[in-house]
């Protein structure tokens, strides 16, 4: 595996000495402060080892909910596709789709970092079109920052939207818009896909991106990714080294049907739970005890 150096006075995330640093005060999640989290924060988080959570969201009344709950990060993801708008893949959400959803999340926040996805076909072009979609997210919607995938060959994009002042989160591994061509498999199994991985990891964090998604990667892979890196690592499906991990909300509440992934772990069955109060809902309507007395108004 090519091997790079490892990012400068960088604590280990397990280390006695990272945890120590750790402000209660200045801490992403279970923080005290109340203003609206930045990249910057992002960033000094990697510095001091701390492990954070991130959590997709869609719609302003589940956002608000995780904010409330100290989720310091949401990304507005074209996961939507299939998880709100009934598309089979990712590939068909529009750039005006992220825009709304995006913009009702943000309305639904107060601390949480909100990054809004750049969609299939909205940044493949070039820079300037990147630039274009990505000016769309920030002043339309809100967003703190945009994530689009691809390593070195968004390496222009990612750049000129840096430059430009708009905050970029990258995305290798696994990259779903991409899901035509490769596929629905682990990426960087081998020596050649390893190398592949970190020289797109390595051109993403020169390019000026603020973290990295990396999805669907062997954990060995994504540790090592972690250690040489200076920007944060968010980890789907990626192992537990890395610096933060994702997963989308309807997975891990047990919304999504189906089988999951094996990186899926479930905290809820809220399927069951919705399913279970609608079918209580119809009972009482077509047995005649909803609405009662003290549901009516005279």
């Amino acid at each position: 595996m090519t091997q790079l150096q490892p990012a400068p006075h960088q604590a280990s995330a397990g280390s006695t000495d990272a945890k120590s640093t750790t402000n209660a005060s200045n801490a992403l999640y279970g923080g005290k402060g109340t203003r609206r989290i930045t990249v910057r924060d992002i960033t000094a988080a990697k510095e001091r080892g701390e492990k954070w959570p991130m959590l997709t969201a869609y719609d302003a009344m589940t956002a608000s909910v995780f904010d409330e709950a100290g989720i310091p990060v949401m990304l507005v993801g074209d996961s939507a596709g299939n998880c709100h708008l009934g598309y089979e893949t990712t590939v068909p959400v529009t750039l005006d789709e992220m825009t709304m959803l995006s913009a009702a999340v943000v309305r639904g926040t107060s601390r949480a970092l909100i990054v809004g996805d750049l969609p299939f076909g909205s940044y493949q072009e070039g820079p300037v079109q990147a630039l274009r979609s990505a000016t769309l997210l920030v002043k339309e919607a809100g967003v703190g920052a945009v994530k689009l995938e691809g390593g070195e060959r968004s390496h222009r994009q990612i750049e000129l939207l840096v430059e430009s002042g708009i905050p970029v989160m990258a995305h290798i591994g696994l990259t779903p818009q991409s899901v035509n061509s490769m596929g629905y498999r682990v990426q960087g199994r081998g020596e050649e896909a390893a190398q592949q991985l970190l020289r797109d990891a390595k051109s993403v964090q020169d390019a000026g991106a603020f973290a990295v998604v990396l999805e669907l990667v062997p954990a060995e892979l994504a540790a090592e990714v972690t250690r040489v890196l200076h920007i944060p690592t968010v980890g789907i499906g990626a192992g537990a080294e890395t610096d933060a991990q994702v997963l989308v909300w309807t997975d891990m509440l047990g919304l999504t049907g189906g089988r999951m992934p094996k990186f899926v772990k479930q905290y809820a069955n809220l399927r069951e739970v919705m399913g279970n109060a609608a079918k209580a809902f119809a009972e009482d309507v077509t047995g005649g005890t909803f609405p009662a007395e003290e549901h009516s108004v005279h």
